[in-house]
This record gives structure tokens, sequence and C-alpha cells, in this order.
């Protein structure tokens, strides 16, 4: 089966200064991927590559998904809770690809916008500001944006973080049947309990691959306790690299 991304020798960061060391691999059409590792090993740094959001200080990612089909998840202190918006209208802007920004919205995207709400169990929400949703609420709601996007990749940072065990268990399951649909879900995720049972592929990570491939493999006491030791070696002072230069 094809990838859907390829890492040829990548290195990611900021201000030259390297995140994510010489990743090389491939994401198959299809994977339900776990990215794990400790704190500063590069997890985020690698979605944001993915995304499009940071360029590549060397090397190169390969996919075979258009921008317009991938769907951008960012972790839930990075999205403006002040923005004065409610909850049915930052669930339509998932249809604003198809839409554009100022195309009209029909009866039937009305209807899929509403199943969208239910989907995620926020029915009666519709008009609640964004402001006035607990983290369990906002982050239903950004999962509702989510399948209105339509995306053939789908790219969630610490989609859980700090959520009560029903929204976890509601959320994990959309994340399931949006991979039993054959879309293909990379995620940053710390619950290696939750990444276990869920994810059947990881890519454990300290700014370097530790192991990647089967989530029982990889996630082995031997592997995280590797991992651990690499980041508390990292140098954060460490010199930048020089113009096209990567370490």
């Amino acid at each position: 089966m094809a990838p859907v991304l390829a890492f040829r020798d990548l290195t990611l960061g900021y201000e030259r200064h390297p995140a994510v060391h010489h990743l090389e691999g491939e994401v198959p059409e299809r994977s339900l991927l776990a990215v794990c590792g400790p704190n500063g090993a590069g997890k985020s740094t690698l979605l944001k590559g993915i995304a499009g959001v940071l360029a590549p200080l060397s090397g190169r990612i390969e996919g075979a998904v258009p921008a317009q089909e991938t769907a951008y998840l960012p972790q839930a202190a990075e999205v403006d809770r002040s923005f004065p918006i409610d909850v049915y209208d930052l669930v339509a802007m998932g249809l604003w690809r198809r839409t554009g920004l100022f195309g009209g919205i029909g009866r039937a995207d009305r209807a899929r916008i509403e199943a969208a709400i239910a989907a995620v169990g926020l029915e009666g929400f519709e008009d609640r500001p964004i402001a006035t949703l607990s983290g369990g609420q906002m982050q239903r709601t950004l999962f509702a944006r989510l399948l209105l996007q339509d995306a053939r990749l789908i790219l969630l940072d610490e989609p859980f973080n700090a959520l009560d065990a029903g929204t976890i268990a509601d959320l994990t399951a959309l994340v399931e049947r949006w991979n039993g649909e054959g879309r293909t879900v990379v995620a940053v995720l710390h619950d290696l309990e939750l990444v276990r049972a869920h994810f059947p592929q990881t890519l454990l990570l300290a700014r370097s691959t530790v192991a990647w491939g089967a989530t029982l493999d990889v996630l082995t006491t031997s592997n995280l306790a590797v991992a651990r030791r690499m980041c508390e070696a990292w140098d954060e002072n460490a010199p930048a690299c020089a113009p096209g230069e990567a370490a």
C-alpha cells in the first residue's frame, strides 16, 4: 500500500535549532499511528512539519495527500478561546475548504453541521459562546469541526489532554471510526495505556527515532528508558546549525 507520508532524512526545528533529527520512515494509508515520547521529544514539532506549519531545516516530507485533504488539530493551549464565536459557527468552519470563506451554507450543509454536533454529544449547545465551554466541551466542538472537514489525513496533537474519562472514550471512538472509514490518523499522545489499547502502530520519538512499528513491540520498558535518557541528555544550549546544515 502506498504511503500517505514519507520522511526522508527529515530535520525540523526552530531558528536553526533542530528538534527532530534525521527522521526516516513511511506512514501507510489507513494507518492509526501514535507518536509518543518524553516532554521535549519533538512530537508536536513533527506534527507541525506534517501540517506545513513548520518548514524542514533539511530533508523533506513526501505526501500523497494534498493540503486541502489534511486536517490538523493543535494542542488546546493554541486555540484562542476568547474569539467571539458560538459552537455552531465554529463547527461550520469545517466546511470552509469546500464553500469558501464567504460561501453560503445551504440546507444540506446545515444538516451536516447539526449531525456533526450531535455526533459529539453537543445537541443544545449550538448557540453557546466557546468562551463558556468546559475543556471537554471545547474539544468535542473541535472534533465536530474535524468531522466536517472530511479529510483523508487527520493530525491530532494531544487531543485527550486534561479531559474526563467519558469524553476521552467518546472521542477515541470517533478516531477509530475515522480510521475504519479509511482515513489515516496520526496523533501525539502521552497516555501509553490508551495507546496500547487503541493505536496499533507507534513512533517512539526522542528527537530522533527510538523505535517505530507495532505498538506492543515499541512501547517496551527498555525503549521507554532509552527515550528518557536521550531527552535528558539533550543540550538545549547547543549551537544553532549553519544555514543549510542539520545536526
